[in-house]
């Protein structure tokens, strides 16, 4: 049996005495690095020396990690520095997993950290994935770069696990601790070791997969469904807007049976539900089969900014008011709810179809930063919202600041011919006029 393997099967029993090191100090790292330093040495690592220089300072811009939590971190050390990752012995990558203009899986950053942590791996360490990827990415992708850089032999030197990140942006219920963690490992004592590493942190417990490639492939699909799901009540929304019946109400009615799942109409973006599909259509792709259900989810889902968009048209133009040079407000561009992330925002799609009319669009939102947001898309956004001088207004992410207007808000920003549109049935009854 080679010695690393000896060696690693002696410590099953010591996963509490790692050293953790965490690539990647996003939505999904930070919180994962505030929690492990609670019980082991924790080193969190990430590109970005602004970012470092603001947690340090106790500032997470994500809001995933209070101010307070940040400087009760005493065994968390931050760095940008490489250098800083040589005494872990555990790494976790925890990157984005995006897609290209293409619509296929770019992994671009999955690579550039393996081939971070494979310029201080050594023997007898474990990398752990936790980013979104297709059913065998980890071994087929990044393990050959970690053995390239490290010049080190997989599952004889050096160890890897897939841990999928079940982390829900803006969510502060449901949290790291408090989510059941799926963990696999390359070899049954690395599966194993993996799990007890997690156990350390997960409160809500764990799930250990036969292998990597289940791990894989369950993350994958749970955005996948949420998708499909979401495309099909999407669907219902269009037929029931054209038959004029209230697709909410109908939810509502439908709602009352045991078994009915609770899916509501709406834009669908992000860095999980509007990427993910995209990964298990391009491997199955790749292996002969062309997936129609799921490609034609995506398509749906994508589509519904532009329909909103002409919704919106249809009702401005039945009360007479122009739409080229009308001006139009947009309440909300992050992907979500009260929630400052503007990853894979699909508010922009609305933005833009109004701008293909000639309409003035301004974009208002508490949660979202402002040079992120000119940044990622080239949105201006406004400070505050002038009185008298929109002629529609969209509200199009369900921010509680937004939940809370009434109707003396929408007449004082609104002209007394306008027309307001609430995407997520976010407003109180008799302030909208058109809905999703």
């Amino acid at each position: 049996m080679p010695e690393a393997v000896k060696k690693k099967e002696k410590n099953m029993g010591e996963a509490a005495q790692s050293h953790v090191g965490i690539i990647g100090l996003g939505y999904v790292g930070l919180p994962l690095a505030v929690e492990f330093s609670k019980k082991l040495a924790t080193t969190g690592f990430d590109l970005k020396e602004q970012r470092i220089a603001e947690l340090k300072e106790g500032i997470d811009v994500t809001r995933e990690v209070s101010s307070q939590e940040l400087q009760q971190t005493g065994n968390l050390n931050f760095t940008s520095n490489i250098e800083d990752l040589g005494d872990c012995n555990v790494f976790i990558i925890a990157v984005p997993t995006p897609i290209d203009a293409n619509k296929r899986p770019d992994l671009r950053p999955l690579e550039s950290a393996s081939r971070t942590v494979g310029r201080v791996l050594n023997k007898g360490d474990v990398v752990i994935y936790e980013s979104t990827v297709y059913p065998g990415a980890t071994e087929e992708v990044c393990v050959p770069i970690l053995e390239e850089v490290s010049g080190l032999t997989f599952n004889k030197d050096f160890f890897a696990g897939y841990s999928p990140e079940r982390i829900n942006p803006g969510d502060h219920e449901h949290r790291l601790p408090t989510i059941v963690k799926v963990t696999s490992g390359s070899t049954p004592e690395i599966a194993d070791f993996v799990n007890d590493l997690y156990k350390i942190i997960i409160t809500a417990g764990t799930f250990k997969a036969s292998c990597i490639k289940v791990a894989e492939a369950a993350k994958v699909i749970e955005n996948t469904q949420r998708d499909v799901n979401i495309a099909l009540i999407n669907e219902l929304a269009l037929i029931f807007n054209r038959l004029g019946i209230d697709t909410l109400e109908v939810l509502q009615a439908a709602g009352t049976k045991w078994n009915f799942l609770p899916f509501r109409p709406g834009l669908v973006g992000g860095h999980c539900i509007g990427v993910d599909p995209y990964y298990l259509t391009h491997k199955a792709q790749e292996v002969g089969y062309h997936p129609e259900m799921i490609l034609a989810g995506r398509r749906l889902n994508d589509d519904m900014g532009r329909y909103i968009a002409s919704e919106m048209v249809k009702l401005m133009l039945k009360k007479r008011i122009h739409v080229a040079d009308a001006n139009i407000l947009i309440l909300g561009l992050t992907f979500k709810e009260n929630c400052p992330d503007l990853r894979n925002t699909r508010v922009v799609d609305i933005i833009d179809e109004l701008e293909s009319y000639g309409a003035n669009v301004e974009v208002f939102d508490p949660w979202a930063d402002q040079e992120e947001a000119k940044r990622l898309y080239g949105v201006t956004m406004i400070k505050s919202l002038p009185v008298n001088h929109y002629d529609g207004v969209v509200l199009a992410v369900a921010h509680q600041e937004f939940a809370d207007l009434t109707k003396d808000d929408f007449t004082r920003m609104c002209r007394q011919l306008s027309v307001v549109y609430d995407v997520k049935h976010t407003l109180p009854a008799g302030i909208a006029e058109g809905y999703l």
